[in-house]
């Protein structure tokens, strides 16, 4: 369990009657919420025959036996009276504007397990006109006499006058549901097109639209009524009556086309899917075109076409994601020794996406950023963010869709091992090349983003696993694997805990067993549950048996134990000891917090050079290791393969911070990670963590710089309160980033490594918002040369966010408009996100009401609103603004927010967690004690837990930390 629950208990008393006689509601759709490697293999392929593909062939192993054996006392799932086998999905009569409404006719073909006379299934925002069932002959056995809605499950029953026998059945149902604009269901995206869109594209006033689909977790049943659970797997057969001049894509291809009801339309129908979970079925209807490349690969004797699609005008910004994604299909393909199943795989840009992408089989969708770069025009980060995206999305399309989790309690098999194995295929094709942020052999978990459910890149590159970390040291956190009695509460664990996390464990144990063993055991986890549903236990028994290693009994406690350890070293002569328990960034793990025994992988580096490497694992809460350090220096935790802190003694943290250049980067990251988390704590001092900070400042490398950036800015931002601190502290920074800023300087070259450019706007940021007097001039001088309009190429591409940033925030309505502007005109992909960002570091008051109104206005998509909640939260000196605002203008910022509860839960998690009150603290929890907190609850949780760290961290380091400070010329 979470500890504190998630869901209100107004909807957990409603599920547990939810089997009472429903009133019949008019339904509406105006105003509910949605829920919400190596090339190493040489064995043959395991080519999966024609027939599953096309057949809906679904082996014997469609569950395996301990999913088949689960009580269904732990969930609240549908009533197993019938399972679904196949799906005809029509949808026609589509009114592109207006009431934006549909109708559609779903045909399942059901499996009747005991005499009924109902039959519930998932409906929301969908009104059922009618049902019948019938034999597979087509004779009616059955009309519905009654139907029946029950909003918070988000059901619909069926009633019939008679009893339905056990049998091979069709169900047909006659509905209505509307495409609308909450991003989540069958949606409509609105956008201003680029190039001259065709006649019958629909159009609302200066905007076009494409349509498109959202269906993972639960959100399915908002297109039409259906058994939306990831165990009922099904077959699908769709088809949509759409304009003559649209495209229609699906997860298969097009196999016919006919005229449809009236002039101008056409009717699409496409392939028969494979066996696959509700979730992965997906549709987008626009004004698309794509680009497209054959994989060098053959599938059953011909190459497949992989595209990506966009509106029109863009499609020159897909190339590079077509590049990655052609060939991550041939490396799965060969790393997972099963050949890519579908006939296509198709890429999709999303104009309006809550989500970062989502797997759907053979159509993936994502946000722009995500998937679109306009070289020249472009900042270089997003490249990195696509090859990495495509991947993760890719790697889904086995380890998610061909094999699925039984149950949303194991959402980290699908999501934990995409992060890990995305950025293995990007170190397998950009090994050491500009484009890699992180190799994946030598910073595998320094992960950049989530993406899923983070659409930017919020989290500094370097600092991945540390939001892992920060998460999961709450209280607050949970297990990787999580109870879900309800599949609506699944949308809040879609978190750094399942992805990061999640990964970090996966490659610890690849590290561990090795990785050719590694994935060779997962091979054969997705032959074996191909086409079906898999749970941990399965993976672990693969991996097991690959490796002839217990896994089940030392990653057990990593996967259902909530937390990790923090491994504490004592030095005696010739020995050292160790010890672990359980991290809380409290300090102050209770006995009955700190019962968990991990294994944990102790890597120690020690001798000349750190050259000699002890494997070995400490698998009690403490142990003691001869022969280390005897000629005075070692290392735990080689890499930073383990998913654990590390405390040591003072006088060794020294000499470490002396001896960096027998460090790795990921020793680095560990280093510096290690030490800010354990000040928090109060397991280590601020002192200490400064005195480890300056002896960096030769640093050359990006990845160790982001730590460190990320470290100064936590720092700065907890002891913003005292200006005593607050001005030692951003001279600190200031002297520690000023002379490297100075040395890599303004002038981008030619083919410069993508890492150089990445330092360079990471250090002019840096030594600019910590007052260097040089830093800030000159990017005033090429800002003005770019808002007058006398220079545009002023400011580079790669260097808008820094210096709008720097300008906003040293400047005033002159800049702040400028900026604003941009925003507003910008055609650059990634413009609006930058602009946006920069706007929220205005240290004027009035301009923060200004940007608030603004981020509320409908200038700025719903999708990202929370990025305006992240930038003004970073701004220490005017982040109270955004708390006072959200307050006194509650009615209308929840009536933005709640027609998309993940939107709404990004925004308060991202807002709040960064004061350092504890009455703010009260205020916050006093607020929200009478509101309907159900879409964000956990999020409020979150927010307690950091505002909480942040408050006693700084009451008790404060002190201290001005001594340090002030002793050593800062203050």
């Amino acid at each position: 369990m979470w500890g504190r629950r998630s869901i209100a208990a107004s909807r957990r008393a409603a599920l547990e009657v939810r089997h009472r006689v429903a009133v019949r509601p008019s339904p509406s759709f105006s105003s509910s919420f949605p829920s919400r490697a190596l090339r190493l293999h040489s064995r043959p392929k395991l080519p999966l025959p024609a027939s599953s593909l096309h057949l809906g062939f679904t082996p014997a192993r469609f569950c395996s036996a301990e999913a088949r054996m689960m009580a269904s006392a732990d969930r609240d799932t549908l009533p197993d009276v019938a399972k679904p086998v196949n799906y005809h999905v029509s949808l026609f009569d589509l009114q592109l504007g207006g009431s934006w409404g549909y109708k559609g006719i779903v045909k399942i073909d059901l499996k009747v397990t005991r005499a009924t006379k109902e039959i519930v299934l998932n409906s929301k925002d969908i009104e059922v006109q009618g049902a019948e069932v019938l034999s597979k002959d087509g004779s009616q056995l059955a009309k519905s006499s009654d139907i029946t809605y029950d909003k918070t499950s988000e059901r619909v029953a069926l009633k019939f006058p008679q009893e339905v026998a056990p049998s091979d059945v069709v169900l047909v149902i006659n509905f209505t549901g509307t495409m609308n604009n909450v991003m989540a269901g069958f949606y409509r995206s609105k956008y201003k097109s680029v190039g001259q869109p065709s006649a019958d594209t629909p159009k609302e006033d200066d905007f076009n639209y494409m349509l498109s689909t959202q269906f993972e977790s639960c959100d399915a049943r908002r297109a039409f009524p259906c058994f939306d659970e990831p165990n009922l797997k099904a077959t699908f057969d769709f088809e949509i009556e759409v304009p003559k001049g649209q495209t229609a894509l699906s997860n298969m291809p097009i196999q016919s086309e006919r005229d449809g009801s009236h002039t101008g339309l056409k009717f699409v129908t496409f392939q028969k899917t494979p066996v696959m979970s509700t979730y992965l079925l997906a549709w987008a209807v626009g004004d698309f075109e794509y680009v497209e490349a054959m994989t060098e690969r053959k599938y059953q004797g011909k190459s497949i076409p992989v595209r990506v699609y966009t509106t029109r005008g863009l499609k020159d910004q897909a190339r590079f994601a077509l590049e990655c994604a052609h060939r991550t299909v041939d490396y799965f393909s060969e790393i997972f020794e099963i050949e890519y199943p579908l006939p296509k795989a198709d890429l999709l840009a999303v104009h309006e996406f809550a989500m970062g992408a989502m797997e759907n089989w053979g159509l993936v969708t994502y946000r722009t950023t995500a998937v679109l770069f306009d070289e020249g025009k472009s900042d270089n980060r997003y490249k990195n963010r696509i090859a990495y995206v495509v991947a993760h999305e890719l790697a889904h399309q086995w380890f998610g869709n061909l094999v699925t989790m039984d149950w949303w309690n194991e959402l980290w098999l699908n999501e934990g091992f995409a992060t890990w194995v995305g950025w293995l295929a990007v170190d397998h094709f950009y090994p050491g090349e500009p484009i890699l942020l992180m190799n994946s052999y030598r910073v595998p978990e320094v992960y950049p983003i989530v993406p899923e459910i983070i659409p930017i890149d919020i989290i500094p590159q370097a600092e991945g696993v540390q939001q892992a970390f920060h998460l999961d040291s709450l209280r607050a956190s949970h297990p990787i694997e999580v109870p879900v009695r309800n599949a609506l509460e699944v949308d809040q664990i879609f978190d750094h805990i399942s992805y990061l996390k999640g990964s970090s464990v996966i490659r610890m144990l690849s590290v561990h067993l090795g990785r050719e063993t590694f994935l060779r055991g997962v091979a054969d986890y997705l032959k074996s549950h191909a086409y079906g549903n898999a749970t941990t236990n399965d993976l672990w028994s693969a991996l097991s048996k690959a490796s002839g290693q217990d896994v089940h009994g030392f990653m057990d406690p990593w996967i259902r134990k909530i937390g990790f350890p923090v491994v504490t070293i004592a030095e005696e002569p010739g020995q050292i000891s160790v010890r672990q328990s359980r991290f809380l960034s409290t300090g102050d793990a209770k006995p009955e917090e700190d019962e968990t025994t991990w294994w944990i992988p102790l890597g120690i580096k020690s001798g000349n050079k750190l050259a000699n490497v002890d494997t070995r694992a400490l698998t009690e809460k403490s142990d003691t290791i001869g022969g280390v350090g005897d000629d005075g220096f070692y290392k735990i935790n080689k890499d930073l393969s383990g998913f654990y802190r590390t405390n040591y003694p003072p006088a060794r943290l020294a000499q470490l911070g002396q001896s960096l250049g027998l460090l790795s980067t990921e020793d680095k990251i560990g280093l510096l990670g290690d030490a800010a988390a354990l000040a928090v704590s109060g397991e280590g001092t601020t002192p200490a963590l400064l005195a480890l900070l300056e002896g960096f400042k030769g640093e050359q490398n990006y990845l160790v710089w982001s730590q460190l950036s990320s470290t100064l800015a936590n720092l700065r931002s907890i002891f913003s309160q005292n200006d005593q601190v607050a001005d030692g502290l951003k001279k600190f920074t200031r002297e520690l980033a000023g002379p490297a800023a100075e040395q890599i300087g303004w002038e981008f070259k030619s083919n410069e490594d993508y890492l150089i450019i990445q330092l360079r706007k990471l250090l002019i940021a840096m030594a600019g918002n910590s007052g260097h007097d040089s830093i800030v001039a000159e990017a005033k001088r090429r800002f003005d040369l770019w808002a007058t309009g006398q220079d545009k190429s002023a400011v580079h591409t790669n260097l808008r966010s820094a210096i709008f940033s720097l300008n906003v925030s040293e400047g005033g309505r002159k800049e702040y408009e400028a900026v604003k502007e941009e925003y507003l005109r910008t055609d650059s992909v990634d413009g609006k996100e930058i602009s946006l960002a920069a706007m929220g570091r205005t240290k004027d008051p009035a301009l923060v009401q200004d940007y608030l109104d603004f981020v509320f206005s409908d200038k700025v998509a719903i999708q990202d609103i929370h990025s305006g909640a992240v930038s003004l939260a970073a701004n220490s000196k005017m982040r109270h603004h955004l708390w006072e605002y959200i307050k006194t203008n509650w009615a209308s910022v929840e009536a933005r927010l709640s027609s998309n509860n993940v939107v709404f839960e990004r925004f308060v998690r991202m807002g709040l967690s960064k004061f350092a009150d504890h009455q703010i603290g009260d205020d916050i929890a006093s607020f929200f004690k009478n509101k309907n907190t159900g879409a964000y609850e956990r999020a409020l949780v979150i927010v307690a837990d950091n505002i909480r760290t942040n408050a006693s961290y700084k009451e008790r380091d404060q002190p201290v930390t001005l001594e340090w400070l002030r002793a050593h010329g800062y203050a």
